[in-house]
């Protein structure tokens, strides 16, 4: 059984030239290591630290090293300021906490992770490391589902053109990626 069942790195959906739909984008490749988080858990119980599990294992320390706290940045550069404009201070400073505590988890779990990936964590260790993923997993889920539902839609309503692409500009700009031109190249 394969853990991660699907490509991990698919390319976005959206390009920086439609910032909200990236995220949306982003949040689709969440989802998706947060299910083969899931699943790394039932893989461990049965078959130990294996190729896949240790391959996989890395494969979400990169994902929530790397791409997580850049799409974090995003929301907090973006789209809070907005929902705060909007009067919607409430909601943004939820998802800001949410940022918090996801930070704070992360940090608890991550050793579980990287320990999978060196092909040491001991079986005794499992039960715990499992508690802490799936209240990650859980917390995580339910801050994608309120952002998509009560964060996004007010925040790109009637943001103007030039707001747009100052947003997909600094996206891409805080990855290294260039901005598509106007005519569809790089």
């Amino acid at each position: 059984m394969d853990i991660t069942t699907s490509p991990l790195h698919a390319g976005p959906a959206a390009g920086f030239d439609q910032p909200f739909e990236m995220l949306v984008a982003c949040h689709a490749r969440m989802e998706h290591m947060l299910d083969v988080l899931d699943r790394l858990g039932e893989h461990l119980a049965t078959h130990g630290c294996d190729a896949q599990a240790r391959s996989a294992a890395a494969d979400i320390l990169r994902y929530f090293d790397v791409a997580a706290p850049l799409h974090h940045q995003d929301e907090e550069r973006h789209v809070l300021p907005r929902l705060r404009e909007l009067g919607l201070a409430g909601v943004a400073a939820r998802l800001r906490a949410d940022h918090q505590v996801m930070e704070h988890d992360w940090a608890r779990m991550r050793p579980d992770l990287q320990a999978v990936a060196d092909g040491r964590l001991q079986a005794q260790q499992l039960p715990a490391a499992r508690q802490r993923w799936t209240l990650y997993s859980t917390l995580y889920r339910r801050h994608l589902a309120a952002e998509e539902v009560h964060a996004f839609p007010p925040a790109s309503a009637g943001l103007s053109a030039e707001q747009q692409r100052a947003m997909g500009e600094d996206m891409a700009r805080r990855r290294g990626a260039p901005y598509p031109a106007a005519d569809g190249a790089p």
